[in-house]
């Protein structure tokens, strides 16, 4: 199985056989296989897809520049599912007791 890793600029090869540039955003998971690739937010199997026939050196595309980088960044943290879900409860303060005037 071939593994490919964060920031890698792959070809993907749908169903319909159609070839669609992307690039991806998680590793390759070893045990399902999986690779998370930036196409339709999409885990497919590592058989579909190869590495970018355009790549001279490792992470050349799509992380040319700074600008790349930050678009590349936000994108992981919008499909980033974290392991352990945080709750925000907000703490609001029950009504009291109402005192009566004294006569």
């Amino acid at each position: 199985m071939e593994t490919f890793k964060e920031h890698e600029s792959v070809v993907y090869t749908d169903a319909e056989g159609s070839l669609i540039d992307t690039f991806v955003v998680f590793d390759t998971d070893n045990v399902t296989g999986l690779t998370h690739i930036n196409h339709m937010n999409l885990k497919v199997p590592s058989e579909t897809l190869q590495l970018h026939p355009a790549t001279i050196a490792k992470y050349n595309l799509p992380m040319q520049d700074a600008f790349s980088f930050e678009i590349f960044k936000k994108l992981k943290e919008k499909h980033y599912e974290s392991v352990t879900p945080v709750v925000k409860n907000t703490l609001k303060a029950a009504p009291g007791f109402k005192l009566a005037k004294a006569s």
